[in-house]
């Protein structure tokens, strides 16, 4: 039987250094990047995105007026992986948002489309009573996806009410059905996650690249998309981390230093949900970092070979090991 091709995933927080390992690995593995990372998605989106120069497929495939999903996501993400299959190349994923990685890797039920006039219903309730209202009805209807989904996570809450509203099955029951193959029975697959060991490394690389963003014009980027017909608050486009901050400036809601404050504030606690998902997932491999990027010893992992090389690249392809012949 023919040996499933290579498939190699590289995960980690925001400002981990995901994205220079991707390139450096590319560039010795014929590899070509598959962005996951659900603001580089939308176009306009650059400064605060920190959308690299370097090519990767599904960047800048939506407008930020048009919602992008996890199932959209899954879909595109497998034809693009076959298209570089077929070009004798190695797909590598990159990115933070976990919940897409998941959908690619495990598959997501076939599920009510979006209505965004339920959407809209929803988000006025909300204005209303308050999202930990919204959440306790969830609760009643659906505890299953209740107890996955912080009171204060907007989107995901709304979108947990929407489907049951619109089709009267809960989330969570929608997501049991599915049957789509799992990506583990068609690659080889080779996961790996970069992280600084020490946290507070982490969170000043967030601090001083929100800085860095400010100084390059991230709020005359967002000033731009606030001026444009058909943007608000509620799209997903614009509640990303940072946009959201500044657009609450704009909106006249906060002082500007409070919004980088809040921006940087947010972003800590994306980095926080994302070492979550991470610390859950299996058949993962670590790489640990030091203030200086270099790998240290004793990376948590659950298959690679345990002697450590100060060499990040030489880790990861220890990791990766050769493609399957």
């Amino acid at each position: 039987m023919a040996a499933k091709p290579l498939l190699i995933c590289l995960m980690g927080p925001t400002a981990s250094g995901k994205t220079d390992l991707a390139i450096d690995l590319a560039g010795v593995l014929n590899c070509e990047l598959v962005s996951v990372d659900s603001a580089l998605v939308y176009r306009g989106l650059d400064i605060g995105s920190a959308k690299p120069d370097y090519p990767h497929h599904l960047v800048d495939i939506r407008e930020p007026d048009d919602p992008y999903s996890a199932a959209d996501f899954a879909v595109d993400a497998r034809r693009v992986v076959a298209d570089i299959l077929e070009r004798g190349r190695t797909p590598l994923l990159v990115g933070g948002t976990m919940l897409y990685f998941r959908a690619f890797l495990e598959g997501l039920a076939e599920m009510p489309a979006a209505e965004p006039a339920l959407r809209q219903a929803i988000e006025v309730e909300a204005a209303a009573r308050g999202w930990p209202a919204l959440h306790a009805e969830l609760e009643r209807v659906d505890p299953d996806a209740a107890a996955r989904i912080h009171p204060n996570h907007s989107q995901r809450l709304a979108r947990a009410l929407e489907v049951y509203r619109a089709s009267g099955v809960p989330i969570s029951e929608w997501q049991r059905r599915q049957d789509v193959e799992p990506a583990a029975s068609r690659y080889t697959l080779r996961q790996l996650a970069i992280c600084p060991r020490d946290r507070a490394v982490l969170h000043r690389r967030i601090e001083r690249r929100f800085e860095q963003m400010m100084a390059a014009g991230f709020l005359e980027e967002v000033r731009a998309l606030h001026g444009r017909p058909g943007l608000h608050a509620g799209l997903p486009a614009i509640r990303a981390v940072g946009y959201r901050q500044l657009w609450h400036y704009l909106d006249g809601e906060c002082s500007l230093e409070e919004a980088v404050q809040r921006g940087v504030a947010a972003t800590r606690q994306l980095a926080k949900r994302q070492l979550t998902w991470l610390r859950k997932w299996p058949g993962l491999d670590w790489l640990e970092t030091g203030a200086a990027g270099n790998v240290l010893p004793g990376a948590r992992s659950h298959s690679a070979v345990d002697t450590c090389m100060d060499d990040l690249l030489q880790r990861a392809l220890n990791y990766i090991g050769p493609a399957p012949s």
